[in-house]
């Protein structure tokens, strides 16, 4: 008997659909890639640039990691996004982590993150804004930037969680090695963020993980 030939259209397997959300992120054009397999990983760079954005939301506020996971559930991202463990492993696919993890971060999980850092991004907005205007203002002046309350507390957090998480023996956060530098990454992510909230920001900053920096 072909069992195949008895199983009723309710029997047969179906593929869990991805939400729909990611339909509004294009699929990268990159040489010989076939993004028709869900786990066709990315390249280096794209896993340490978006790694790196969520470093800086995490910087912004407090329970930052879990604004993440909320925003999975909300987004209908935790058939992707299960669980923190999971969010880790995403996460250490970063290159530069201490924790690296050699396995590659998919396109489908990129997508997600990328949603949610945009997501989280553009309900920042007004702090985003501020503290970008507030770090003009002190560098037109010449003003420390420590002198700024806010703005001291988010680069504070930025150092801290980068020393913590990255590998600074590898040879490429040389030249991340005086706070100073990691400052000017953290006002560098807070332009990325701001430039996600605008018209098809988060298009426009997905394409740029694979063509090349955001301008």
């Amino acid at each position: 008997m072909n069992v195949s030939a008895s199983l009723t259209p309710f029997d047969s397997p179906i593929p869990e659909a991805m939400p729909m959300i990611l339909d509004t992120l294009p699929d990268p054009a990159m040489p010989t890639a076939s993004f028709a397999n869900a786990g066709q990983g990315c390249p280096r760079r794209t896993a340490l640039q978006i790694d790196l954005m969520l470093l800086a939301i995490e910087a912004l506020e407090l329970g930052g990691s879990e604004a993440i996971l909320a925003f999975a559930q909300e987004l209908d991202l935790t058939g992707i996004i299960k669980n923190r463990v999971n969010l880790w492993r995403m996460r250490a696919s970063n290159p530069l982590r201490r924790a690296h993890i050699r396995r590659p971060l998919s396109i489908i999980e990129a997508k997600a993150l990328v949603v949610i850092a945009c997501y989280i991004a553009r309900r920042l907005t007004v702090v985003i804004r501020q503290l970008l205007m507030i770090y003009q203002q002190l560098s037109e002046k010449q003003i420390p930037l420590e002198q700024n309350l806010r703005l001291a507390n988010y680069l504070e957090r930025f150092r801290a969680h980068f020393k913590s998480r990255m590998n600074s023996r590898r040879s490429v956060l040389l030249t991340l090695n005086s706070d100073e530098k990691l400052d000017e990454l953290a006002i560098d992510l807070l332009g990325k963020l701001l430039f996600c909230t605008g018209t098809a920001g988060m298009q426009r900053f997905w394409i740029s993980l694979f063509d090349g920096e955001v301008e």
